[in-house]
């Protein structure tokens, strides 16, 4: 069985919830002096494709993105580019992609937040007088997670050239997410 404490933290003036046999062994809630509150265990992650581009995207296939750097994850709960809910719950899901050399020739561009339960799209018509240099596609969503269900980002393109990169800068290229409730 395991042992949960609640007790006064003395040192940072905090009301602590946490397990193990004695106050500190591991906190999973405190709360301040102020009433504010801290849950370090709460799942959140945030990733980027630090400077990696992906390029000349491939029309008419969805294309999984790749994130290559984890600016923070708790609990280990991103890997393979893909985010696993440890428990059932509602995530806060939010993608940002800075798209390059957007093909006016492509008939639709779709971004997706892919879940075991539902997809997420957000849809870019490219009818612009001339090919763009940069776009960005943002998609936010409060997804409905069971446990051990699976997150990750997926690219569409119809038609036109495979000619359009996911731009890898940190700034405009990131997947992140976290448990609200």
């Amino acid at each position: 069985a395991q042992d949960f404490h609640i007790g006064l933290d003395d040192s940072t003036d905090s009301l602590t919830i946490g397990k193990g046999s004695a106050l500190g062994t591991t906190t999973s809630m405190a709360i301040d002096a102020n009433g504010i509150i801290t849950k370090p265990l709460q799942p959140a992650f945030s990733v980027n494709k630090n400077g990696t581009n992906q390029n000349n995207m491939a029309q008419g296939a969805e294309v999984t993105i790749t994130f290559s750097t984890e600016r923070f994850d708790n609990n280990a709960d991103f890997g393979s580019n893909t985010f696993t809910a440890p428990v059932t719950g509602k995530y806060f899901l939010s993608v940002s992609l800075m798209l390059a050399q957007i093909d006016t020739a492509a008939s639709f561009y779709y971004l997706t937040i892919a879940t075991s339960n539902k997809n997420y799209r957000a849809i870019l018509d490219p009818l612009f007088t001339a090919d763009l240099d940069y776009i960005t596609m943002t998609i936010t969503v409060l997804a409905d997670m069971d446990a051990s269900d699976t997150a990750f980002i997926q690219f569409y393109q119809g038609g036109g050239t495979a000619q359009t990169d996911i731009d890898g800068n940190t700034e405009y290229s990131y997947f992140s997410g976290h448990l609200v409730c």
